[in-house]
């Protein structure tokens, strides 16, 4: 039964592989480098003024940062006319050939559009990235980004969903956390990536749309390491209630050199936690709902071939202004 198990899990990942081959490839420029750009939090409404703000602040980053791959790390929408606001939201990608990715929020599947229906709009789109979804309404999927003569996997980029509120009553509410079987997948995948690597892990990051618990602990444990803005009312990291060990995971397989999330809009700062970067994006939306940061904007990670757990980033407003550049290489670290 074990060998049956295992022979199925190789497939599985083999066929991943070969689906995401037939859609554009990712990989590292000869300069060795590979940019991209998180924008989190558009909250659109269809048809209301202020959503431009989110639409232009799209088309001003990539222009200005000409990113290799863009991902949106969830709640894109806020209002019925879904279909209308994601073809919007990725237009001016598709209008430059830009390579994207999306995850969802706690918000997108609240009005018009079932996630099912929204994951395959987006993954039918050209320039799209995402793997087919199966059975599943919203799957986590791992996208491989190659060297640059396009021979081995250098980097791993993991997008898993991270729901909604939580269905368990007896834990007193909360959001929700990552489940025993998502890191199942997670770990599994590592393995199978890992194989590939002659059984070394392989360089990753994590894209996530509510942060884990482990940003309130760093936040919370050293305040004055924060890099950026903790403006979300009353300090709050909204994280889920419960820990379901995925940061302990990371760990284990000892691939993910940060993790990047949304969710908290008046929150885009970055730290370092166990020698993993935890890292917010920037509010790209408009004033359809809250934000006291001022100018929206994205977040920007720019990779490095030769350093497989190298990530430099930085944030670029709407109008042009860079903030808080930060480079991080735990590699590099004297034991």
């Amino acid at each position: 039964m074990k060998k049956i198990s295992f022979v199925a899990i190789v497939l599985l990942f083999f066929c991943a592989i070969s689906v995401a081959q037939t859609q554009p490839k990712l990989k590292f420029n000869c300069d060795g480098t590979f940019k991209i750009v998180q924008f989190t939090d558009t909250h659109i409404k269809w048809g209301k003024k202020a959503s431009d703000k989110a639409l232009n602040c799209i088309t001003e980053v990539v222009d200005a940062e000409d990113p290799d791959f863009v991902i949106f790390t969830g709640d894109q929408v806020y209002s019925k006319g879904v279909e209308n606001s994601l073809k919007a939201l990725t237009a001016p990608l598709i209008e430059r050939g830009i390579p994207y990715a999306a995850i969802f929020g706690n918000h997108d599947h609240q009005f018009d559009m079932t996630r099912p229906e929204m994951y395959d709009l987006l993954q039918s789109q050209d320039c799209s990235v995402m793997p087919p979804r199966g059975d599943a309404d919203s799957p986590d999927y791992a996208l491989p980004v190659y060297s640059n003569d396009g021979r081995a996997v250098n980097r791993v980029l993991y997008c898993m969903d991270t729901h909604d509120k939580s269905a368990a009553n007896k834990i007193g509410g909360g959001y929700d956390w990552l489940t025993f079987p998502q890191i199942e997948w997670y770990r599994k995948t590592s393995d199978g990536y890992a194989r590939l690597n002659g059984g070394e892990p392989v360089g990753a990051l994590l894209f996530i749309h509510i942060p884990l618990p482990e940003y309130k602990l760093a936040a919370e444990g050293a305040p004055d390491k924060l890099l950026g803005r903790w403006k979300e009312k009353n300090k709050q990291i909204c994280c889920s209630a419960l820990n379901s060990g995925m940061f302990t995971a990371l760990k284990e397989q000892g691939d993910i050199t940060a993790v990047f999330c949304g969710h908290d809009h008046d929150n885009d700062f970055l730290i370092t936690y166990r020698d993993i970067l935890l890292a917010y994006g920037r509010y790209t939306g408009g004033k359809t709902v809250y934000n006291h940061l001022g100018t929206n904007g994205a977040r920007v990670i720019v990779l490095d071939e030769k350093s497989p757990k190298a990530v430099k980033t930085w944030i670029r407003l709407a109008d042009g202004t860079t903030l808080d550049e930060y480079s991080f290489n735990p590699a590099s670290k004297k034991k």
